[in-house]
Parts: structure tokens; sequence; C-alpha cells
């Protein structure tokens, strides 16, 4: 996978740039994600580029994008008003709690 998207980059930094795009996003959302760029060695800018082509390849959003049914908004309004559940800082936790 990060062969493809290396050569997603390649394709799109020998492209003419000269359109910008600007949108404004919450700060909090913008680190987090900015963070996750970082862990992969491409800046934000690369990202916004990697999605765009992708949406180019694919023909629309290059993920699956769903309203929620009510059993599942239910379940996910349950699940944040619950005291009883137990958190995990990651998901080797969960595994080692379950003995998996």
């Amino acid at each position: 996978m990060v062969y493809f998207q290396r050569a997603i980059l390649k394709h799109t930094k020998m492209s003419h740039k000269n359109d910008r795009v600007q949108v404004r996003i919450e700060p909090e959302l913008k680190q987090a994600a900015e963070t996750i760029f970082s862990q992969l060695g491409i800046t934000s800018g690369e990202a916004i580029r990697m999605f765009y082509a992708q949406v180019k390849m694919r023909g629309g959003i290059p993920f699956e994008i769903v309203i929620p049914n009510q059993d599942t908004l239910s379940a996910m309004e349950e699940a944040e008003q619950s005291n009883d559940l137990e958190k995990f800082d990651s998901f080797k936790d969960l595994r080692k709690k379950l003995g998996v």
C-alpha cells in the first residue's frame, strides 16, 4: 500500500500545480491528522493530493460513506453514555484483556 501511495505522490509531484484549495478545519482534527501524516512520512499537502488522485482514479470518494441506521446510532449513544464500559488505550491492550 505504501508503494502504491508513493507512486501516486510521484505522479502528482510531476504535475503542474497551479490551483489552490483552501478549507477551514477544526484545530484538533488538523493536529491529529498531521501527526499521522508525519508518522507516514508525508505532508498534509501530499495527503490531500493523494486523496484527489484516488477520487479521480476511482471515480468517487475512496472510502465508504454511510449514514448509520437507528440501531447503530442507539448503540453508539449507549456506549458513549455508559460508565460500565472498560476503555482501552490500544487494540493490543484490548486483545491482551481478551486473552487473544
